[in-house]
């Protein structure tokens, strides 16, 4: 999601523009393209709707990123919600633009404990470390394919330009190319500004569906312990926040 050009994760989601004058060239260093969103205001506010949003949007990208395939790259900092003040070329600067404070372990602990639950729901999960290229087709016969699309219908994701939605499965039978067992995974993201309910594809028989995470709830409940998911009371449908993901483990 970041790296060490640019924006940090904390000021993805604060500035909208860079904020580059302390690095003596007038603005003028540093890229122009940030894809960022300020939540609604520039830079540092108290507004409570907006950190809160701000802080959701961070849990959103950390739980992309890890129920990603291929190898993750976390930026030192992005699990404490470190910034740069919206500077985003601050390699010039050996000051606390770049140090890492110690003590947003602290102050930033929720994001810290959602991040190292994800990361253990990564390595507990090798679905999600495969060495090859997913197919989105069955070709071990176990009745799924090994990555399935969604959206918030079940099997019909909505791929046009205006969605702000997407969902899918993984199929834990195809882990390691089928040599090693896990679970069912599903992944909804709904980027748009409202609550939405996502219908959720059919399990095998006996399996049902446990919650992960949910972004949408506010900590601690935005996360449980891997290997201790609840498990859902509706196994047909559940309700996705605005601007919020959930990710399911079906066993």
């Amino acid at each position: 999601m970041t790296c060490h050009d640019g924006f940090t994760l904390a000021d993805l989601v604060a500035y909208e523009q860079k904020h580059n004058q302390a690095n003596g060239e007038d603005n003028r260093d540093g890229s122009n393209d940030n894809f960022s969103w300020n939540c609604g205001h520039e830079g540092p506010t108290g507004d409570a709707s907006v950190l809160a949003l701000r802080r959701r949007q961070m849990r959103n990208a950390i739980a992309m990123l890890l129920m990603s395939q291929g190898v993750p790259m976390l930026l030192m900092g992005d699990e404490v919600g470190r910034t740069q003040h919206g500077n985003n070329n601050a390699y010039c600067h050996d000051t606390e633009w770049n140090w890492l404070d110690w003590n947003l372990m602290a102050t930033s602990a929720d994001l810290l404990r959602f991040t190292r639950r994800c990361i253990v729901f990564r390595l507990a999960h090798p679905v999600l470390r495969g060495r090859e290229y997913l197919q989105s087709a069955d070709y071990l016969g176990s009745g799924y394919a090994d990555l399935s699309w969604h959206g918030v219908q079940a099997w019909k994701p909505d791929w046009s330009y205006s969605s702000r939605t997407l969902a899918f499965l993984l199929n834990g039978k195809y882990a390691r190319g089928g040599a090693v067992p896990d679970n069912y995974l599903y992944m909804a993201m709904n980027m748009f500004h409202e609550d939405l309910t996502f219908e959720l594809p059919a399990l095998p028989n006996g399996m049902r569906w446990h919650v992960f995470a949910n972004t949408g709830v506010e900590p601690p409940g935005d996360c449980h312990e891997p290997g201790y998911e609840p498990p859902l009371n509706d196994q047909h449908h559940i309700p996705v926040g605005n601007r919020s993901v959930i990710i399911l483990v079906g066993k």
